[in-house]
C-alpha cells in the first residue's frame, strides 16, 4: 500500500498543536430549513415512484446551494473540518427509498459540494486551512444482531455485502476531492470492521491513504455499544486501523459521556476525538441544552485532556 498521503499532511500537523472543530449535525439543519416532497425531490427525483421526504442525503443532488451554505454556515462558526452529507449515502441505506443507484454519485456530489465550500473559505483566511471529512455511517443495518426477536440467528446484511457497500461510496468520496475520511456512530463494530476493511482496500486500489477517524457510539449508561462492547473493547478491537482519531458520537449529551471520554483519554494512545449531542431530547424528540452549558463542559474537558477534536452531534448548529 502506498504509504503518503493523497492530500498534504496539515490536518495531522495542526492536531499535534492544537484542539480541532468539527463541525455540527447536517441532519438538525437541514430539518430546520422544512423542505417539502416537492422540494426533496426537486427536478433530479421528480418522477420516483415513492415518497423521498426526510432522505437528507440527496439534497446533495436536489438542492445542492442549501447544502453548501449549511457547510459555510460551520466554517465562519470556526470548523476546521466539515463532514460531507452522506450519512446514509452507501446503496444498503439508500435501498430503502429505492436509490441504490445513486451511491457513487451522491457520494462524489457531496464531496464536491464540501470541498467547494472549504476552499472558499480557505481562501479568505489562507492561515486558517479547512478540511472535509468524507462521512461514512453505520447503515441501516447491522451484521452482529438479528432484526427479528423470533429468529436471534437471523441477519438482514453480510460482512460482505457491507464490504461493497462502503467500497462504492469511499471510492465517490475520494473521487470528490475529501481530505480524510470518518467511519462514525458505530453501534456495531462487525460493520466498523466492513467499513475499515473497504477503506484500506480502496485505497489499495487507488494508490493512495487520506487519515481516517474512527468514533463509536455509547448507547446508555451500561457504557457499551448496541452490539454490547465495553468501551475498551471497541477501543482495542479498531486500534489496528490506525486511525488519525479514536472517539465518541450521538446518543448522548456532553455531561453523559464525560465518564467514558475519560476512560479512553486513559487507554488510548490515538487522539480523541468527541462529538456529543445537545444534551439528551426531551418528549416531543427536541434537544435542550443551551450551546453555553455544552461550552461549558467541552471546555473541561479540553482542560482536562480528553480530547484532541470536538464537534457536534444531533440538536447542535453552527
Amino acid at each position: 500500500m502506498v504509504g503518503t498521503y493523497n492530500e498534504d499532511p496539515r490536518v495531522d500537523q495542526l492536531l499535534q498543536e492544537r484542539i480541532l472543530v468539527l463541525d455540527g449535525a447536517m441532519g438538525t439543519m437541514i430539518q430546520n430549513l422544512e423542505f417539502s416532497e416537492k422540494e426533496f425531490k426537486g427536478d433530479f427525483f421528480e418522477d420516483h415512484p415513492i415518497p423521498l421526504l426526510g432522505a437528507n442525503d440527496l439534497l446533495s443532488l436536489t438542492q445542492p446551494q442549501a447544502i453548501y451554505d449549511i457547510h459555510k454556515s460551520y466554517l465562519y462558526a470556526g470548523a476546521d473540518i466539515i463532514e460531507t452529507n452522506t450519512f446514509n449515502a452507501q446503496s444498503i441505506s439508500l435501498s430503502d427509498y429505492k436509490l441504490e443507484g445513486y451511491a457513487y454519485q451522491l457520494n462524489k456530489a457531496s464531496a464536491e459540494i464540501a470541498s467547494k465550500a472549504a476552499k472558499k473559505v480557505t481562501a479568505e483566511t489562507p492561515e486558517k486551512p479547512r478540511f472535509v471529512c468524507g462521512c461514512i455511517g453505520p447503515t441501516n443495518r447491522t451484521a452482529s444482531l438479528s432484526p427479528d426477536v423470533t429468529n436471534p440467528q437471523y441477519r438482514n446484511v453480510t460482512f460482505d455485502q457491507l464490504v461493497k457497500a462502503y467500497s462504492e461510496q469511499i471510492r465517490g468520496l475520494i473521487d470528490g476531492g475529501v481530505d480524510l475520511l470518518m467511519v462514525e456512530t458505530i453501534f456495531d463494530t462487525l460493520n466498523a470492521k466492513a467499513a475499515i476493511f473497504a477503506v484500506n482496500q480502496v485505497f489499495e486500489e487507488m494508490q493512495l491513504k487520506l487519515p481516517l477517524m474512527i468514533s463509536g457510539t455509547i448507547v446508555d449508561a451500561s457504557g457499551r455499544t448496541l452490539s454490547g462492547q465495553t468501551l475498551e473493547a471497541f477501543y482495542y478491537s479498531i486500534r489496528h486501523a490506525n486511525p488519525l482519531s479514536v472517539g465518541l458520537n450521538c446518543a448522548l449529551g456532553a455531561t453523559q459521556l464525560r465518564p467514558y471520554l475519560e476512560e479512553l483519554s486513559r487507554i488510548s494512545e490515538i487522539p480523541i476525538s468527541c462529538h456529543p449531542n445537545a444534551g439528551l431530547p426531551n418528549a416531543f424528540g427536541e434537544y435542550e441544552e443551551s450551546p453555553e452549558l455544552t461550552a461549558s463542559i467541552i471546555k473541561e474537558f479540553g482542560e482536562a485532556g480528553f480530547l484532541n477534536i470536538v464537534g457536534g452531534c444531533c440538536g447542535t448548529t453552527p
